[in-house]
């Protein structure tokens, strides 16, 4: 088999997971708008249960996700397979969450200061009782990062991909209870049973996608033991190689708790103005969560097969095959990044109110708004996940340091310009678009970094190909734009997308065909000979 058409295949098993994740997702999240909402409740909702992610994210998740698997990879070529450096990495790791959750449930109101400064009175209370309802997320958001890991340095992809189907079914049945049996949840009726239930609920669906992996890396041949001897035991590079990974995220909070004071500020603002629909960080989570539908099903697909790959090279020194390895990646998710970021350029709207139908309009027609703020951010976001795997292959975490401190400046500078200048219903806008922004101007700096170990990547190489992929989505999205502004397609919002999507998927494949774009044709065909 070519290394395309592997590339292409190890993809595909960790895209059809991420893609019914993704679903089961969205649906779990448009439930939670359902019972929640989009203006206060739903905020500290929102603010408590993202608080989990952040700390993991800023302590351990980057090191976890990315600086490990080199490492593991390198272990696994020791007499013992690696065995004894993956059992003493998953007792240090273990022990340090479960100190991290302690410490997080002692300074749960200061988190909530520190990210949501304009709650108070009730919204405070509320907000502080759903964080430590889930706080414990952090242990089992760990031990879920780790054992993927350490199956995807053996080869294993899919079940990382297929676990947090698990949790989202979980989170759908609280959630459907709630919607069912309760009819009207309110800011000021909301119960502390009912927050219990919700938050002790959510925790529960990342217990199963932790737990659930523990059969599949015994069956993948590794044998977890505690050991505590640390000492000369190899971990002290990855600690050094996880210092800058943890800078690398502590800069990527600092942006978000700039944007979340930002979006919640708004959010209480929009209350004393009299605006009738939320325009918070509600919208502007939801908003990014549709935004990652691509990056997530394609880009985090193909990297993840990717990164073993390129360890291995780097290590071995072939920087050439290493280079082209990169070139096939970036190649490879432009086909679904670029037609998907104008698509959300143009239909974002109508995309919030099919899948929003639980809301109003407004609310719904909002979302979208900023769906179309962070629309062309699905191109960088992805081309900047490709370049920063290159950099873990090397494990070089400065320069990624380097490159991120860049973006979220240039996304801090915009988005208090944007809260500064716009009026109330349109701050949230600007932030999405000062995303977006800040990743175009930060892409390039990463790609310059990485070839400082990688050698020249030419943009020639692909630049053609984003080109042409523009061109067809323009080609394809403005017409149609025009008939469903027009009203010359038929049928309500549900009739109007589903009508879209699939003219512009025929489309698509036609003008590919056309324009001979290769990749197109390459997965449709494999995609074909698999069935």
């Amino acid at each position: 088999m070519s290394d395309d058409a592997l590339l292409i295949r190890s993809s595909a098993v960790m895209a059809l997971g991420t893609v019914i994740s993704r679903v089961t997702g969205l649906v779990r999240n448009l439930l939670l708008v359902a019972v929640l909402g989009t203006a206060l409740l739903g905020d500290t909702y929102n603010v408590a249960n993202t608080m989990p992610n952040i700390l993991y994210n800023l302590l351990v998740g980057g090191a976890l996700t990315a600086v490990f698997v080199p490492q593991i990879i390198r272990a696994a070529r020791e007499p013992d397979k690696g065995s004894a450096y993956i059992s003493r990495l998953f007792t240090a790791t273990s022990a340090a969450l479960l100190i991290i959750v302690a410490i997080a449930m002692l300074i749960a109101p200061l988190l909530v200061h520190l990210y949501a400064p304009s709650f108070s009175g009730r919204a405070l209370d509320i907000t502080v009782a759903f964080m430590r309802y889930c706080l414990p997320q952090i242990f089992f958001l760990g031990i879920f990062a780790l054992l993927g890991q350490i199956a995807n340095a053996r080869g294993v992809f899919g079940p990382m991909m297929w676990a947090p189907i698990l949790n989202n079914l979980i989170a759908i049945a609280i959630f459907g209870y709630f919607l069912a049996s309760v009819s009207n949840l309110e800011f000021g009726g909301i119960t502390n049973s009912q927050i219990q239930t919700l938050g002790l609920g959510t925790t529960l669906g990342i217990v199963a996608q932790a737990l659930v992996l523990i059969p599949v890396l015994k069956r993948s041949g590794v044998s977890l033991r505690i050991r505590f001897d640390w000492r000369g035991a190899g971990l002290g590079k990855s600690l050094q190689l996880a210092s800058w990974t943890f800078l690398f995220v502590l800069i990527s909070q600092v942006g978000y708790l700039i944007t979340v004071n930002l979006a919640t500020r708004t959010s209480v603002a929009a209350i004393i103005e009299g605006i009738s629909y939320g325009v918070g960080y509600t919208p502007y989570s939801n908003a990014y969560l549709i935004l990652l539908l691509p990056h997530s099903i394609i880009t985090i697909s193909v990297v993840t097969a990717l990164l073993p790959k390129l360890s291995e090279l780097a290590i071995d020194n072939k920087l050439a095959e290493l280079r082209a390895q990169i070139v096939k990646a970036i190649r490879l998710v432009g086909i679904v990044t670029v037609p998907s970021a104008f698509f959300f350029l143009f239909f974002g709207p109508l995309i919030a109110q099919v899948l929003f139908f639980g809301i109003s309009d407004n609310d719904a027609i909002f979302i979208g708004k900023v769906l179309g703020g962070f629309a062309l951010a699905a191109i960088p976001l992805s081309l900047n996940l490709i370049a920063i795997r290159g950099l873990n292959a090397f494990e070089n975490t400065k320069s990624q340091v380097i490159s991120n401190l860049l973006i979220n400046v240039v996304s801090i500078g915009f988005s208090v310009v944007a809260y500064l200048t716009l009026p109330t219903e349109w701050i949230t806008v600007g932030l999405a678009a000062s995303f977006t922004l800040s990743y175009w101007v930060g892409n390039a700096l990463t790609f310059k970094l990485l070839a400082r170990h990688s050698g020249s990547i030419s943009t020639s190489e692909y630049r053609k190909l984003y080109v042409l992929l523009a061109l067809v989505s323009l080609i394809i999205f403005i017409p149609l734009r025009f008939l469903v502004g027009v009203d010359l397609i038929p049928g309500g919002n549900i009739v109007s997308l589903l009508v879209v999507i699939v003219v512009a998927d025929f489309a698509f494949l036609g003008l590919a065909k056309l324009f001979r774009i290769e990749e197109v044709a390459q997965t449709v065909k494999l995609i074909l000979r698999r069935k």
